[in-house]
């Protein structure tokens, strides 16, 4: 595999029930600065600006994005149509010698406390998930977190994802009191072979939150 740049375009807008990822643009700044500012008790671990820094944050995503380095959505909830947070494709890395992606991480999502624990995240992971391995073809979706993110890590293995172990002092902290330090991450994914299983998963977790 090559961590060649990687163009995937025109970038998708992936609809479900619950919620549609829009590529991140500019226009999103105003309601993820409000979706930021809820409650912040569980973004410890994640890199959630303040609402003031939003700005900087989205002209960050997008620099990556024109570098063909990673692929930002903004997510918006169904019900209201306002965006409530952001996640990405990022990692993209391609064959030797071709340059159709072979494998990516989903990272860099965060939601609003409102969206959480609605199904938006587990809709977003399908739609994520579903268009990685059906309409890129790729051989595997990689997901990683802080070792120390038990809530984070728990959600990651409900999606289905296979822990594979902790890579020490592998990507930055983003813990408060740690600027400049590296953490520990966790390692998961799901491969090809497991998807079918996955995308089953996946659909009845969200069977239940329509039922609820």
């Amino acid at each position: 595999m090559t961590d060649a740049p990687v163009a995937l375009s025109p970038a998708p807008t992936l609809a479900g029930t619950l919620v549609r990822l829009e590529p991140l643009t500019k226009a999103h700044a105003p309601a993820l600065a409000h979706a930021a500012d809820e409650a912040r008790d569980t973004f410890g671990f994640t890199w959630v600006p303040p609402g003031s820094e939003i700005t900087a944050y989205l002209g960050f995503q997008l620099e990556r994005a024109e570098r063909g380095v990673a692929l930002p959505f903004a997510q918006i909830r169904r019900s209201d149509g306002r965006p409530v947070g952001c996640t990405s494709y990022v990692e993209l890395r391609t064959w030797p010698d071709r340059s159709d992606v072979c494998a990516v991480e989903v990272g860099w999502t965060w939601l609003a406390a409102s969206a959480q624990r609605t199904g938006i995240n587990v809709e977003s992971k399908l739609l994520l998930f579903e268009h990685a391995f059906e309409h890129l073809g790729v051989a595997r979706v990689d997901l990683k977190t802080d070792a120390r993110n038990e809530r984070s890590r728990r959600a990651i293995e409900r999606v289905g994802a296979q822990f594979e172990g902790v890579l020490r002092n592998w990507s930055p902290s983003w813990v408060e009191g740690e600027e400049g330090r590296l953490r520990d991450s966790a390692m998961y994914s799901v491969i090809a072979a497991e998807w079918p299983a996955c995308k089953e998963r996946l659909r009845e977790r969200l069977r239940r939150h329509a039922t609820v």
